[in-house]
């Protein structure tokens, strides 16, 4: 069930983020990633008091979310910024290899995949960087590639913090998640004397899709961790990027270089590989 887990908040996460990425196109996408985080903690209020999670011990969960939070907020910081300055083919890539820490962690802590687990997850890992569009030529920069590095740190942190969390309450975690998420919105908003505003009253439904979405493959996620090797869920749950560049293809229809193609491809080979494992 652990694979089902992650692979559902993969195709979770890509949507959510296909659709922000389609918003964005109209509005700040700022005040975009704003809304969502505010959506995402309502919905976790009243996922929160409806499973009576509130009494959970909260040493066993505050620290994770907290962390969560934080390294969210960095990575997705770094990411946008070095997308804006560099090259989106170098930058992505780079930061999808920030599944390798979560894998890393799971191997330091014994896990054992079998030998078809491991090739899926190097098939995994290889289709999402190719998917997310690689350049072979050019001169990135040393800042933008710096950046990415950091992103892809802080998305791997994010995973491993998670999965801890999660082994005491998925729910409660994800809950401190957001309300720190949001208390860094408002503060952010405070010190800088600026709303996060541009959006109107027609963007409430996306904004409650895309919340609602990224929260609920949050969820999906942490129940992953709890369910199967952190080293086999994290590489299912990164997939998300190549859910993104499918959906920009057959809706929007984005033409992809060959390499995405490829990529799309060998990504579905790993999770083959992976489940046959």
């Amino acid at each position: 069930m652990g694979a089902v887990f992650a692979l559902l908040s993969s195709l979770l996460w890509g949507s959510g983020d296909f659709l922000a990425g389609y918003l964005s196109r109209r509005r700040s996408p700022v005040a975009v990633f704003c809304g969502s985080q505010v959506v995402g903690l309502l919905v976790m209020l009243i996922v929160a008091t409806a499973t009576h999670s509130w009494g959970a011990d909260p040493a066993g969960y505050v620290l994770w979310g907290v962390l969560a939070s934080l390294a969210g907020a960095v990575s997705l910081l770094s990411f946008y910024t070095a997308l804006a300055i560099g090259p989106m083919g170098v930058v992505s890539p780079i930061s999808a290899l920030g599944v390798l820490v979560p894998l890393a962690v799971g191997l330091f802590r014994g896990e054992t995949p079998s030998a078809w687990q491991y090739v899926g997850i190097v098939l995994a890992i290889v289709g999402v960087v190719l998917a997310s569009g690689p350049e072979v030529s050019g001169a990135a920069g040393l800042r933008p590639v710096l950046l990415a590095c950091v992103a892809a740190l802080g998305f791997g942190t994010f995973f491993v913090v998670v999965a801890v969390g999660a082994e005491e309450s998925n729910i409660m975690t994800m809950t401190t998640q957001r309300a720190t998420t949001t208390l860094l919105i408002v503060v952010a908003a405070v010190v800088l004397r600026r709303g996060f505003g541009g959006l109107q009253r027609a963007d409430a439904g996306w904004l409650l899709a895309i919340g609602i979405f990224d929260i609920s493959a949050n969820l999906m996620y942490g129940l992953s961790t709890t369910h199967g090797m952190l080293a086999v869920v994290a590489v299912l749950g990164s997939l998300y990027p190549v859910v993104t560049v499918v959906l920009a293809w057959l809706v929007l229809r984005e033409r992809l270089v060959v390499a995405q193609y490829v990529g799309v491809a060998v990504a579905l080979l790993g999770v083959a590989a992976i489940s046959a494992g």
